[in-house]
C-alpha cells in the first residue's frame, strides 16, 4: 500500500493534546509519523494539501440503525456505510433492532459479512439484551460478544423489568461490555406522540413527560451501583437525566452517555404544524432541556455525540402525526450540527472532535479515536468554514427523513480515510467491492 502525506493541516488529536499545524504520514493503514515540522513526501506518496482544514481522528458513531436484515428498503449495510463515510464516520455501531433481531451469532455474522462486502467503514454490531427484544428472557451475551458484538442493547425498547435489567448488568460484567439502554417508562409515555409541554397542548397531542426518561435513568443508576456493571445511556434528552448521570459519575459509577445532534439543536417547537420529520424517540424536549444538554457537552458529562441514525420511508412519515414512525437520519448532518456549537462559541474545536471520535472510542473500547504513531489511519478531513445547504436528494442514505432539509450549514467533511484508503472525497463515495 502506498503512503499518504497530509500536509500542513490543523491536526486536532484530543487524546494526546495536539492542536496545531502538523504533517501526518500514513503507510500501510497506520500512522507512521506526526510532526509540527514539514515531512518530506516519500517517493510515490499521495500528498493531501490540508492547509486551512482540520485533520482529525475518524468519527465514530455509537448509535446507527442500518435496517439490514429485514428492512432493506429503508437502508442496507452498504447504503448506511456510504452515508457514514459521507458524514466523516470511519466506524459505526449497528443497533440490533432489525426485523430479524440481532440476538444470535448468526445475525451478527451476517451484518459483519455485509460490512466486509461494503468495504467502506468499520461496522461494529451491538447485540440484543433480550431475545427478540421482548424484554422477557436474556439473550446469550457471551455468544454475541464472541461473534463480534461490542455492546448489548434493546434500543428502541426499554427493559421494563427491573429484575431482568439487574441480571443483564451482572451478566455483561462477565464479558466487560456496556449495557446500552433506551430509557423510557412505558407506563408514563404510553399513547404520547411528542414532549409534554406548551406545544403539545397547542397541537392537541398527548405528551410524553420528561419523567418517562428520568425515572428509568434513576432506576438504572440504583441497579448499576449495586451490580458494579457498565451502563451506557443512549440519546439522553432531559435535564433531569443529565443531572442524575453527572452525579453518578461523581460517585464513581461506570456510566457513560451520548447525545444526538437533533436533541442539542432543536426543541419541541420544531414540530411546528405536525411535522413528522421532527417526531422521534425520545422526543424533542423543551428549550431548557436543550440548554442542559449543551452544558453537559461542554462540562464532560456527555461522552459522545451519536446520531441515532434512523432511516424510514416516505409512507412512514406522510401520515397523521400520532401514526408517524419515530426517527430521523443523521449521519450526513452530524458534523455540521456539531460545528454550529463551535461557531457559536459554546464548544471548542478540540472538545467537538473529542465528542465525535476519542470519546466514542473510549466508551466502547474501539480502535481509533486518535492519530498518534501506530494508530489506525482512520482520518477525517474537515473544512470548518465551508457553507452548504442540506438537500435530502443528495444524501447517500436510502432514506430522506430529516427536519433539516433546506437548512444552511457551516462545516463540511471533504475527505474520509479508512485504514489509509480514501473512501470519500469531493462529495463522492468510492466504489465498494459489492458494486464493482
Amino acid at each position: 500500500m502506498s503512503s499518504v502525506l497530509f500536509r500542513r493541516g490543523r491536526l486536532i488529536d484530543p487524546r494526546h493534546g495536539v492542536d496545531g499545524v502538523h504533517d501526518v504520514l500514513v503507510r500501510d493503514g497506520k500512522v507512521v509519523e506526526v510532526s509540527a515540522q514539514p515531512i518530506a513526501a516519500p517517493a510515490g506518496a499521495r500528498v493531501v494539501e490540508a492547509a486551512g482544514q482540520w485533520v482529525v481522528p475518524g468519527f465514530i458513531d455509537l448509535h446507527v440503525h442500518l435496517r439490514e436484515p429485514g428492512e432493506e428498503g429503508k437502508e442496507t449495510v452498504l447504503t448506511g456505510c456510504r452515508s457514514a463515510v459521507a458524514g466523516g464516520f470511519t466506524a459505526v455501531v449497528a443497533m440490533p433492532n432489525t426485523k430479524i433481531v440481532n440476538d444470535s451469532a448468526l445475525v451478527t455474522e451476517l451484518v459483519l459479512s455485509r460490512a466486509r462486502d461494503a468495504n467502506l467503514c468499520h461496522v461494529y454490531p451491538a447485540g440484543a439484551i433480550t431475545k427478540g427484544l421482548k424484554g422477557e428472557e436474556l439473550a446469550e451475551a457471551g455468544e454475541l460478544v464472541s461473534a463480534g458484538c461490542v455492546a448489548i442493547t434493546d434500543d428502541g425498547r426499554p427493559v421494563m423489568n427491573a429484575a431482568l435489567m439487574r441480571r443483564a448488568l451482572q451478566y455483561a460484567t462477565l464479558f466487560d461490555v456496556p449495557v446500552m439502554v433506551h430509557e423510557e417508562d412505558l407506563t408514563l409515555s404510553a399513547g404520547g406522540a411528542m414532549h409534554e409541554g406548551a406545544t403539545s397542548t397547542r397541537l392537541g397531542l398527548r405528551g410524553i413527560p420528561a419523567s418517562a426518561e428520568v425515572a428509568m435513568v434513576a432506576r438504572d443508576m440504583i441497579l448499576l451501583e449495586e451490580t458494579k456493571g457498565r451502563l451506557h445511556v443512549a440519546h439522553v434528552s432531559c435535564e433531569g437525566s443529565v443531572r442524575l448521570i453527572r452525579e453518578a459519575k461523581r460517585r464513581g459509577l461506570r456510566v457513560t452517555c451520548e447525545v444526538a445532534p437533533h436533541h442539542f439543536t432543536l426543541d419541541d417547537r420544531a414540530v411546528g404544524h405536525y411535522d413528522t420529520h421532527a417526531k422521534m424517540a425520545p422526543p424533542l424536549r423543551s428549550d431548557r432541556d436543550v440548554l442542559a444538554l449543551r452544558e453537559a457537552l461542554v462540562d464532560g458529562t456527555v461522552d459522545a455525540i451519536a446520531t441515532d441514525h434512523a432511516p424510514h420511508g416516505v409512507l412512514d412519515k406522510q401520515v397523521e402525526f400520532e401514526k408517524g414512525i419515530n426517527g430521523i437520519v443523521g449521519l450526513e448532518t452530524s458534523l455540521a450540527l456539531t460545528m454550529s456549537l463551535v461557531h457559536g462559541g459554546l464548544l471548542s474545536p478540540r472538545r467537538a472532535v473529542e465528542l465525535l471520535s476519542e470519546g466514542p472510542a473510549r466508551v466502547f473500547g474501539l480502535p481509533g479515536g486518535h492519530l498518534a504513531v501506530g494508530a489506525p489511519a482512520d482520518i477525517t478531513v474537515v473544512s470548518p468554514d465551508e457553507e452548504w445547504t442540506v438537500d435530502v436528494q443528495r444524501f447517500y442514505s436510502r432514506s430522506r427523513n430529516t427536519p433539516f432539509h433546506g437548512r444552511s450549514m457551516k462545516g463540511r467533511v471533504t475527505q474520509t480515510w479508512v485504514s489509509g484508503r480514501c473512501v470519500y472525497e469531493g462529495g463522492q463515495v468510492s466504489p465498494s467491492k459489492e458494486s464493482r
